[in-house]
């Protein structure tokens, strides 16, 4: 019996367009052909449709208006956009909105057309397989429910990328586009940011938009580890190895078996572990500590760099061969000082989950509050941003947390200082004259007041009662500058 071939919708108004599609097809699937949106939903309600690719520009509705609307009526199906238009909100707009698994823009090769089209067919085979095993062990025990749970976890963090928070106009949104192409492609991919930018959340996110989402994600952070115990955790440790190792400790590579691993850190390595991994990227081969035998490891790996390993080579610290193997591309993510359109957004997730982890009422912040924290530069990146919203949650005692809970070096560090430190004591502190004092407290209110305006000049001239000219006679008699730091307090 011959085998039934998946079905593609083809959806563009320029007919040498889907005849090269076509053409490009035609030998692995079966081919439905629509010149606009309306007779595409005609098609979709006559056939089951595993996959559609449409072009974005088309007269009537978008390609991205109908991927929407197709995702809304049939969520199952996986939707591909191409595009010859490179425009970022457009490209944006469609991944975010119309939840695309793959965009890809003109001219395409036959070749990437083809290997995207069979990856989001297996997308859609792999999403029925799970459907049915649902239906199949629905009655099965405890113990079988709970692997069918976790299985299902993982398929539905497929749409991974939806979970790193992010607006409209974010500097990650680059990244993430780019990390989006690649993630159902088997390649090796480096992740480059400072610490707590993030890279993790994002090498998942990845895991969990390819073909790999429903085997294991394991990280490992390699940074101020020995190489003795990243050997042990990478690649495993033979019993025996060790005085008092009773029994094999399995390593990543292992575990992970067809999931993803991701190194986080290897710009901290050594040199016999870059040697090491290098064997792993370009041979899929390691051996485990104490062992003989080769074993080869069916697992994907994605690194991830606080420092530029192009840097590092340039000193002579980082292997060239090690570097070019394991960046088939390089994600950039920006530090959160380069988001500042993101922090409020990525507050307020905090605010809710750490509220419901410690069971404290908590409606979000107020405009001043939130005016504050973007204005900071958090040099610490997320982890800082986390300690400071759990920090003002437990000292709240309103739902809507204001500014006056706010840690006293953010309320005093100006837009741009780099998350400057402000508080250390400033000259003469609070010895002296009382002249002298009230100097010092004087100075505190310009600042915090300045800062909390943004250093509008004209608003908080007006609230501390004062006109422009002596405002700014005080701000030259203290050498307060918005971007300098001068006394400190």
């Amino acid at each position: 019996m011959a085998k039934t071939l998946p079905t593609i919708l083809v959806v563009d108004d320029e007919p040498h367009s889907v005849a090269a599609m076509r053409m490009a097809l035609e030998d692995d699937f079966t081919i439905l052909e629509a010149q606009d949106a309306a007779e595409a939903w005609a098609l979709m309600e006559e056939h089951w449709v595993q996959v559609v690719v449409s072009d974005q520009r088309m007269p009537g509705k978008t390609g991205i208006e109908l991927l929407t609307e197709i995702r809304d009526r049939w969520p199952e199906t996986v939707r591909i956009i191409v595009t010859g238009y490179t425009e970022t909100n457009d490209m944006i707009q469609a991944i975010n909105e119309a939840g695309i698994y793959q965009f890809i823009t003109k001219p395409w090769h036959p070749d990437h057309l083809l290997m995207a089209v069979r990856n989001a067919a297996r997308l859609f085979e792999l999403n029925r397989d799970h459907e049915r095993m649902t239906l199949e062990m629905r009655y099965l025990g405890s113990s079988a429910s709970a692997k069918l749970d976790e299985r299902r976890r993982m398929l539905q963090a497929g749409l991974g990328f939806d979970k790193v928070l992010r607006g409209p106009h974010s500097s990650l949104n680059a990244t993430i586009q780019l990390a989006r192409q690649f993630a159902s492609f088997d390649v090796p991919v480096l992740i480059q940011g400072e610490a707590g930018t993030g890279k993790t959340e994002l090498a998942r996110a990845m895991h969990y938009g390819s073909l790999r989402a429903d085997r294991p994600f394991y990280e490992l952070n390699c940074v101020g580890l020995p190489d003795e115990v990243l050997e042990v955790e990478l690649f495993g440790i033979k019993r025996g190895a060790v005085q008092g190792l009773a029994q094999t400790k399995v390593g990543l590579l292992q575990k992970a078996d067809r999931g993803t691993v991701f190194l986080n850190g290897v710009d901290a390595l050594s040199p016999a572990m870059q040697i090491a991994l290098l064997r792993v990227v370009t041979e899929g081969a390691y051996q485990p500590v104490g062992g003989r035998e080769t074993l080869t490891s069916g697992a994907r790996l994605i690194t991830g760099a606080h420092r530029d390993p192009l840097d590092l080579m340039a000193e002579g610290t980082f292997r060239a061969d090690l570097y070019y193997a394991l960046a088939v591309t390089v994600l950039q993510v920006p530090p959160l000082r380069a988001r500042q359109g993101d922090i409020a957004l990525i507050a307020e997730r905090f605010l809710h989950e750490l509220a419901s982890a410690h069971g404290k009422p908590a409606r979000g912040f107020s405009p001043a509050a939130l005016e504050f924290l973007e204005s900071y530069d958090w040099p610490g990146n997320l982890p800082e941003l986390k300690n400071e919203v759990t920090r003002m949650l437990i000292l709240a005692q309103q739902v809507t947390l204001g500014p006056e809970i706010i840690s006293r070096h953010i309320l005093m560090a100006a837009p741009g200082d780099e998350g400057a430190d402000r508080t250390a004591t400033l000259v003469g502190a609070l010895e002296g004259t009382l002249k002298d004092r009230v100097e010092v407290m004087e100075m505190r209110i310009l600042r915090e007041t300045l800062t909390r305006l943004k250093w509008n000049k004209s608003r908080a001239a007006a609230e501390l009662g004062l006109s422009r000219v002596g405002l700014r006679a005080k701000l030259d008699r203290y050498g307060i500058e918005p971007h300098a730091v001068t006394e400190e307090d």
